[in-house]
């Protein structure tokens, strides 16, 4: 996470734990020219558009007198999603069991893409179960891992 996203998700955390919110995730990037500051929300039960415009409208206003980005940017409050990311070792243990999608920056065995059930997460190993049999990918061939939806 950039120096940007890390203090956003600072100043968020608090607004979104009085919502009854989490914070998934923070992005803030250039995309075609544009800056983009993203904050993903969070919650057990789900996140509506409700849910979104009530972060949204609490957390502006510290954005504008905090002013943690120097650029002009476009701010957006999203849900983390079904098909979210998993960066945390606390996502990887909230998620044991779900079905993910493994992206490896080099081929293993053929395939760069890898899909199965969550089995484990040790140390940054990923371990999953794919056609009956368990599969361990070391931290550094992973690019990302992603809850897939069946």
């Amino acid at each position: 996470m950039n120096k940007i996203a890390q203090r956003v998700s600072e100043l968020a955390r608090p607004v979104a734990e009085s919502l009854g919110l989490d914070i998934w995730d923070v992005e803030y990037g250039k995309e075609a020219g544009q800056w983009f500051l993203r904050v993903y929300i969070d919650r057990e039960s789900g996140i509506s558009l409700d849910d979104c415009e009530a972060f949204s409208r609490a957390f502006d206003p510290i954005l504008d007198a905090e002013d943690p980005v120097p650029e002009s940017y476009v701010f957006e409050v999203s849900s983390a999603g079904a098909e979210r990311v998993l960066r945390r070792p606390s996502d990887f243990q909230r998620f044991l069991g779900s079905f993910v999608e493994v992206k490896l920056y080099k081929a293993a065995d053929g395939a760069k893409v890898w899909t199965g059930t969550l089995k484990a997460y040790q140390e940054g190993t990923v371990t999953i179960e794919t056609a009956g049999a368990a599969r361990s990918f070391p931290p550094e061939a992973v690019a990302v891992v992603r809850l897939r939806i069946q």
